[in-house]
């Protein structure tokens, strides 16, 4: 029985909410509009996926449409994927941490819901792939977290024993993907945007990478 620790990836294992909003940036300057997304004050936002950005964007604007965010959000992700390390990087200790649960003999795989290419292509571009035994993304399967099915294919595909299993994230979506696994969750808070993860009552809270071995141990053995 292989003890399993699966990731969600944007806000949690990396912050890329800098990039996200370049290419969300990109899309209003074609578009010919004003608005632009601020790397910081709209961190929060970029977490939340292209089309969260792409309305915020036309709602400051006062030019929202559902039709206008699905005929730009192809040309937002081709934008990301030209650029999604420019300034995207591992949140400090987790490589280290990660490491060390391999060595320790855990199995290791994201589930995300960014599209599974760009996951692919962007944990390449950090140099950190090999680091996971599974990658599963938002259209790897035909459903998406909060639905167990994505969670547990990143379990089986890195060799996990779905029992002994717990999903570390950020968001609402990861401690209702958890809940309906069954499974125990680990929510990080250093995450961009003002959540307060603790109100979401998840198994254990980390505000750093150092504290994930110890929770991991206590929750999962």
């Amino acid at each position: 029985m292989t003890a399993c620790v699966i990731f969600d990836l944007d806000g949690t294992l990396a912050d890329t909410s800098g990039d996200l909003i370049a290419a969300a940036n990109v899309c209003f300057d074609e578009m010919g509009i004003v608005t632009r997304l601020d790397p910081v004050a709209d961190a929060g936002v970029a977490v939340r996926g292209g089309r969260a950005m792409l309305t915020r964007g036309l709602t400051r604007e006062g030019a929202m449409s559902e039709e206008t965010v699905t005929q730009w959000y192809p040309r937002l992700l081709t934008a990301y994927a030209e650029a999604l390390s420019v300034h995207t990087k591992m949140y400090d200790g987790a490589v280290d941490e990660i490491e060390a649960l391999r060595s320790k003999g855990y199995a290791v795989g994201i589930c995300t819901n960014k599209p599974e290419g760009l996951a692919e292509q962007l944990m390449r571009e950090l140099g950190v792939r090999d680091l996971f035994g599974s990658l599963i993304g938002a259209d790897t399967l035909p459903t998406r977290k909060p639905d167990v099915a994505p969670y547990w294919a990143a379990v089986d595909a890195c060799g996990g024993t779905r029992s002994r299993s717990l999903l570390v994230g950020d968001t609402e979506t990861d401690r209702s993907t958890s809940k309906a696994a069954g499974v125990p969750s680990i929510l990080v808070t250093f995450a961009p945007g003002e959540s307060d993860v603790h109100a979401l009552e998840p198994d254990a809270v980390i505000d750093h990478f150092h504290q994930l071995p110890g929770e991991v141990t206590r929750l999962i053995g």
